[in-house]
């Protein structure tokens, strides 16, 4: 059986960790909020989720959101990289990374664009 075929049958529903990490990022108002399914085309986790904060700060503030948030449900992160800067955050849970932009680090390293072949998980926001 190949990698593709065992993950045919994988539930492409929203899990909760991501759920959570998308609704801090909505509360404070980040931008471009877009959550991928890469269970198909990377090893190495299985969702990402990305967004754009309007200033260093706003970046840290989405950071530290998106930890307590997921903290709350049990969860903490395996890594964290730059936060004590804010152009680019990444909060690694292993099976979810998120990443968290100023927004000119989003537009030159285009995650999105690497990533374009992994399906956009769906997102309505509660605000």
């Amino acid at each position: 059986m190949t990698a593709g075929t065992a993950r045919e049958g994988l539930d492409r529903s929203v899990p909760q960790a991501v759920r959570v990490a998308m609704e801090a990022i909505d509360g404070l108002k980040g931008q471009d909020l877009l959550a991928l399914d890469v269970r198909d085309v990377n090893d190495a986790t299985d969702f990402f989720v990305i967004a754009t904060g309007t200033s260093d700060a706003h970046v840290r503030g989405i950071a530290n959101a998106v930890i307590e948030a997921l903290r709350q449900t049990g969860q903490r992160p395996h890594h964290v990289e730059g936060l004590t800067v804010g152009t680019w955050v990444l909060l690694d849970y292993v099976d979810l990374v998120i990443h968290l932009f100023h927004p000119e680090t989003r537009a030159f390293y285009q995650l999105e664009r690497l990533w374009s072949d992994a399906p956009e998980l769906e997102f309505s926001s509660t605000s």
